[in-house]
């Protein structure tokens, strides 16, 4: 199993968590910890997911979260686990 970490980010409005997860269980992407918090009217989400890499690759649920993008105003972002590791260490 890979996972994967997803970032998203923007205006507060109902729906967005429901979005993003019905999109990855249609890929048959596991949502295995997350976390959302709201700055005034933003809405922020960090999401690790977990994937049979052997049936879906990032490149997939990326392009699954850009639609979702465009139909709910955020910018998401999906990455290799260990790739976000290494990009954000000290």
């Amino acid at each position: 199993m890979k996972k994967a970490i997803i970032t998203v980010t923007g205006a507060d409005h109902p729906g967005i968590i429901a979005a993003v997860a019905q999109a990855l269980a249609r890929l048959n992407v596991n949502i295995v910890n997350v976390s959302q918090t709201l700055m005034d009217q933003y809405f922020t989400m960090i999401m690790q997911l977990e994937f049979d890499d052997s049936q879906r690759s990032i490149s997939e649920i990326q392009a699954a979260m850009d639609a979702v993008s465009v139909a709910q105003a955020l910018l998401i972002h999906v990455q290799a686990e260990e790739l976000f590791t290494a990009m954000n260490k000290l």
